[in-house]
């Protein structure tokens, strides 16, 4: 079953068209790996699968809930119940973590499941611990994020994501902003959840990551969507010029 899918979204800033007709499916449990240039519109892509920007056209949906049906070439968005029950099926991990800074690490993790779902507290608490167990943190529940690493918040940040119990999870560039070794602890724990079926699309420069984890890549440039398959195919041989000259710039 298809939990996201995307037909034809495009996205104007004035003059600048990012994303010229992008369409996509994602299956439960499968993992994307989506790879471009900067500035290929990867992620006002998934800015805008995430309902954080408006596309101007195309449709969206998560399942069977519309969030934008396209009426003549422009996307017109349901209404602000039914596109809040859409943003609870999905959990967004940053490039730059965008934790409280004034919660703790379990704080952190518990407060939308209990504020926004209202959720049972002992039982999100008890599921909280859980989680920062899962990404090797459960010594740090009471820490704040300014006593932590890159990397420790970044893995906040996916435990967060995962309270929330989504159907799905974006990555936007989650290790971008770490060094190498800070990195792999990140990669870990993504190949974990792909290894649990978590459904993810993860927008990155990690070709090696892509190639041993992903289900399916996307290659990105201009707007469009240049080529996709599974890894083997859009990796090691890729039939696009486009991408083999991204590929080799970024393995050189």
């Amino acid at each position: 079953m298809a939990v996201l899918t995307i037909q034809h979204m495009k996205k104007s800033y004035e003059d600048l068209q990012v994303l010229s007709d992008i369409s996509m499916t994602v299956e439960e449990g499968e993992v994307i790996a989506v790879l471009g240039p900067s500035g290929s519109g990867k992620s006002t892509m998934l800015r805008c699968a995430t309902m954080l920007e408006k596309m101007d056209a195309g449709d969206l949906m998560y399942g069977q809930h519309v969030v934008a049906k396209d009426y003549h070439g422009k996307a017109v968005y349901a209404k602000k119940a039914s596109l809040q029950k859409c943003k609870n099926m999905f959990g967004l991990v940053f490039q730059n973590f965008n934790l409280f800074p004034h919660y703790t690490v379990l704080k952190n993790v518990i407060d939308a499941p209990i504020h926004v779902q209202k959720r049972n507290k002992q039982e999100v608490i008890q599921e909280a611990k859980e989680l920062l167990k899962k990404v090797g943190l459960e010594d740090k529940e009471d820490y704040y994020p300014c006593q932590l690493s890159g990397g420790q918040q970044q893995r906040v940040a996916i435990a967060r994501a995962l309270a929330m119990k989504p159907q799905m999870l974006f990555f936007d560039e989650p290790t971008s902003a770490l060094d190498p070794e800070i990195t792999a602890e990140i990669l870990k724990v993504l190949r974990q959840l792909a290894e649990e079926k978590i459904t993810m699309l993860i927008v990155t420069h990690e070709i090696e990551f892509a190639r041993k984890v992903a289900d399916r890549v996307i290659f990105m440039d201009g707007g469009v969507i240049v080529e996709e398959g599974c890894p083997k195919d859009v990796i090691d041989h890729p039939s696009s010029e486009r991408t083999k000259a991204f590929l080799q710039k970024m393995e050189g």
